[in-house]
């Protein structure tokens, strides 16, 4: 029976704690924000020469991006790059995989979409991470920059 007054101090202290958040902590914007997503995936070209890429939308008030909203358009290839950079550039985090290559069947509505998940998946991942934001010379630029060019960047 000598937990009871125990608990009931920790009642007393819990219930100082719990206040209604306001209208504007309800519905207002997040103090930090960030919304990455891959959509809209579109193949270009024909025969051999066929190849997907996917639109990148990014909405966010971190200060380490340039832009409150952007939209570019990245392909697979692209995405390999930039991860081999941040692997490069960053000792300290793991970067996580991109969807496996497909040599069978790879236009298929099925594969593009999952590809389409995991390319997602992916940049939600380093996009958010706090170390990739602020150490990254390339993370902003791939995301946000309509013109970037792997070129400009010797790695």
């Amino acid at each position: 029976m000598s937990t009871a007054p125990r608990f009931q101090a920790f009642q007393s202290m819990a219930g100082a704690i719990v206040r209604e958040q306001t209208i504007e902590e309800r519905y207002g914007i997040p103090e930090n924000f960030l919304e990455v997503e891959v959509r809209n995936p579109h193949t270009h070209g024909f025969g051999r020469k066929l190849y997907t890429d996917y639109e990148i939308v990014c909405r966010t008030n971190i200060p380490a991006f340039k832009m409150k909203q952007s939209l570019v358009r990245r392909r697979y290839r692209d995405f390999e790059w930039f991860r081999d950079v941040l692997e490069r550039e960053s000792t300290r985090v793991t970067i996580p995989s991109l969807p496996g290559k497909v040599f069978t069947n790879r236009f298929s509505d099925d594969v593009i979409e999952q590809r389409r998940e995991g390319l997602e998946r992916f940049l939600q991942i380093v996009a958010g991470h706090p170390l990739l934001q602020t150490g990254s010379k390339v993370l902003v630029a791939f995301i946000q920059d309509p013109n970037f060019s792997r070129e400009a960047y010797q790695y």
